[in-house]
């Protein structure tokens, strides 16, 4: 639907849908909807955090191919223009998306693994925080990221990256507790990519079945078995009662 809008130089008066002037005038088709009215009379444009919200749900949704400014536009309310306050082009947005991903689910990872910990049992039962914990690695975020790098080499050089990073980290949380730097990187690579292959099968399990394979998990991983009182305070971070 579109809307006649007149503009002149002079006196402002809205009459209806137009805009009109004493004196000189020129007219205008504009693109309208209701609630691009509401938010052009308002003044409110959202905010970066509010079309970064909604870039994240489309991409989770339905693909990086989604991830547009009219679909975001009709999704939070706001006019198309809108956007341009807050971003460039659509690549900023994007570019946006990818520092989030990053600094979240790198970020957290990364600091789970270099966390304080007594025994390597403990270290390990921090970076398994990340897999049980949203708020900490965001398991359909990386699953949408690893998808995105599929079509994108930009984005594939960035998976890689953070791939990396977060091997290193895992790598040295052994070498902290004596391991050789060889064995280190096996012992990395077994833990992170079992769960990267978990992520990429979108496996679900219900906390219970997973919560009774983590003793199993730890043992293989680390090459002996956690005590109960590192389990059970593992547990009770997670809301977790064992049998």
């Amino acid at each position: 639907m579109y809307t006649y809008v007149k503009f002149s130089f002079g006196r402002v008066d809205r009459v209806d849908t137009g805009v009109h002037f004493a004196g000189f005038q020129f007219d205008l088709l504009l693109g309208w909807s209701p609630m691009e009215q509401i938010s052009n009379d308002s003044g409110w444009r959202g905010s970066p955090e509010g079309w970064l919200e909604a870039a994240y749900d489309l991409l989770l949704e339905s693909g990086v191919d989604t991830v547009r400014i009219s679909p975001l536009a009709k999704k939070l309310g706001l006019s198309r223009t809108s956007f341009y306050w807050f971003f460039r082009d659509r690549e900023e947005l994007l570019a946006g998306l990818v520092t989030r991903w990053r600094d979240k689910n790198t970020g957290n990872l990364v600091k789970q693994a270099e966390a304080y910990a007594e025994t390597v049992a403990e270290a390990m039962l921090n970076v398994f925080d990340c897999w049980l914990d949203k708020s900490m690695f965001d398991a359909q975020f990386e699953f949408a990221v690893r998808s995105w790098a599929i079509q994108s080499p930009d984005i594939l050089a960035e998976v890689q990256k953070a791939d990396q990073t977060r091997l290193y980290a895992m790598s040295q949380m052994f070498v902290r507790f004596g391991y050789k730097e060889s064995l280190a990187d096996v012992r990395a690579r077994t833990v992170y990519l079992v769960q990267i292959g978990y992520i990429s099968m979108q496996t679900r399990e219900d906390l219970t079945a997973r919560m009774k394979r983590i003793p199993g998990y730890v043992e293989i991983f680390i090459g002996e078995a956690p005590q109960q009182r590192e389990l059970d305070r593992f547990f009770a971070r997670h809301d977790y009662l064992a049998d």
